[in-house]
């Protein structure tokens, strides 16, 4: 069995190893032990790895990144009814999906319809659980109104997730992408919202101009860094920045912001707290990401794939500008050690 794991924070690609160990976990009561086959390199799996300017040092001992993936069900615990070896299943919240086998409770591994790829049954959960979560917060940030809504990263698989539900619920979307050849892109995709590149001096300017007379009234941004100054400043008086990822290696002080003189309301969404929403809650999100596989699989599309023991240069993928789609780490389905090339 393969794991990939860190016992310190710091670079991912030189603080994070390969290990092989012959034994397997064993899934107890309630839960069942997956054979992972694909997981995704999302943000999130490399701050945990590096941490984030100002957070403390997570605890001593050796971690495994990723918290979501596609595997096959090998073996059940007592008590488990819903699930069957050899199923194939998606799985998340499932700390450690970097590695060759991995156990989760019952409840939180979904079966994979039938005619989902695997590629798009590991992106299945973690990025339109995250689009239901940020919806959310953003209805209640807009109050009624219907934007308009600055998102950075517009590019990002998130940030596309974005931009097609904005065209379904006629959400008044302004896209902020880095470069002008994804600025080019994105307005292809996405003719109805306006999409402007960073990389112009006068970037600021347009957003104002599209945003009107009303301004904007919520930002999403997943940058984060020195980038957060210049977002304060675009929003309307009352308006809300949602907070859902830090993409920058900079950062703001928050003293720099204009929040009491403007009331600004700053918020945070993380996918990690998904949990806490109730069960039928978390349910309807399941059947709407299962919905959105079946039905809108380009949605959720792959950048590359690498065997886990190249996760190294599927970082490096992973962390490229131009990059479209999610950097996959793969499991040779055939191979029952886990070794092989994908």
């Amino acid at each position: 069995m393969r794991t990939v794991e860190y016992t310190r924070q710091g670079e991912a690609a030189q603080v994070l190893t390969l290990r092989e160990d012959a034994r397997r976990p064993t899934p107890g009561s309630g839960e069942v032990l997956v054979r992972m086959l694909v997981r995704p390199v999302h943000p999130g799996d490399l701050v945990g790895v590096e941490g984030l300017p100002g957070q403390p040092e997570q605890q001593s001992g050796a971690r495994t990144p990723g918290v979501e993936g596609m595997g096959v069900v090998t073996n059940v615990g007592t008590d488990v009814r819903t699930l069957r070896p050899g199923q194939r299943v998606a799985v998340f919240p499932a700390p450690g999906t970097w590695s060759d086998f991995v156990v989760v409770p019952a409840d939180l591994a979904v079966p994979v319809p039938d005619g989902v790829s695997d590629e798009t049954a590991a992106l299945m959960l973690v990025n339109p659980l995250t689009l239901g979560m940020l919806y959310r917060a953003m209805e209640k940030a807009l109050r009624g109104q219907t934007g308009p809504v600055l998102q950075t990263a517009a590019g990002s698989s998130i940030g596309r997730l974005v931009s097609a539900a904005a065209v379904r619920h006629d959400l008044r979307l302004i896209n902020l992408v880095r470069s002008t050849a994804g600025a080019e892109k994105m307005r292809k995709s996405y003719p109805s919202q306006p999409t402007i590149a960073t990389c112009d001096d006068d970037w600021r300017e347009q957003a104002r101009r599209h945003a009107g007379e009303r301004g904007v009234q919520v930002v999403l941004d997943c940058v984060g860094g020195a980038m957060a100054q210049d977002l304060a400043e675009l929003l309307a008086d009352g308006g809300t920045l949602i907070s859902y990822g830090h993409l920058s290696s900079g950062t703001t002080s928050w003293e720099a912001l204009p929040l009491i003189a403007r009331e600004l309301t700053v918020r945070g969404v993380s996918i990690l707290h998904w949990m806490s929403r109730t069960p039928r809650e978390r349910a309807e999100d399941v059947a709407f990401a299962r919905d959105l596989a079946q039905n809108t699989p380009d949605l959720l599309d792959v950048a590359a794939c690498y065997d886990l023991a190249d996760f190294k240069a599927a970082i490096e993928h992973a962390r490229r500008p131009a990059k479209s789609g999610t950097v996959l780490l793969t499991t040779r389905r055939t191979a029952d050690s886990g070794h092989g090339a994908a």
